[in-house]
């Protein structure tokens, strides 16, 4: 979609344009909202800012969105589709140690691990799962605040295009 027609199109048809990125009202809401945009970077902001932070529980609610990384992403949502675009691919020796990381994490945290993976290598991801093992349960929600904030962000740039760009 062009910016263009996402600023002027109806709330409901935005709203589900929207809503692939960070499945949370609030922030749906603040984006649709904020319309209009004078560039996708502006509306990139937007989503890196709007609706901060989120509650535990819009967090819980969107990671349902988010299958675990490094696993077969399954399904034909727009979110699996993201996903699968997203992660990177793993060997058989990183996706076992993946695997073991992503048990620990659920044990810790009890919610899935989620990482801004677009971007980043299997190795990279694997370190920052070990690394965030670490964080007490506040400093962890603030983490996965921002990296579903720049997951959104990123997703609705790639949704969102100025003319003549391509998706």
């Amino acid at each position: 979609m062009l910016l263009e027609e996402f600023n002027s199109t109806d709330r409901d048809h935005s709203i589900a344009v929207v809503k692939p990125a960070l499945d949370i009202a609030r922030w749906i809401d603040a984006i649709v909202d904020g319309r209009p945009y004078a560039s996708v970077e502006e509306l990139s902001a937007a989503a890196l800012a709007a609706a901060a932070p989120l509650t535990e529980a819009e967090i819980d609610g969107a990671l349902a969105h988010h299958p675990r990384i490094g696993a077969t992403v399954d399904g034909t949502s727009a979110e699996a589709a993201h996903s699968r675009r997203e992660q990177p691919s793993v060997d058989d020796v990183t996706a076992a140690a993946l695997a073991e990381g992503n048990r620990a994490y659920e044990e810790r945290f009890d919610r899935v691990f989620l990482v801004r993976a677009a971007g980043r290598s299997a190795e990279d991801i694997l370190a920052l799962l070990q690394q965030r093992l670490g964080n007490t349960d506040e400093q962890e929600l603030a983490v996965v605040d921002q990296q579903l904030r720049e997951i959104a962000s990123l997703r609705l740039a790639a949704a969102i295009q100025t003319e003549g760009a391509s998706a």
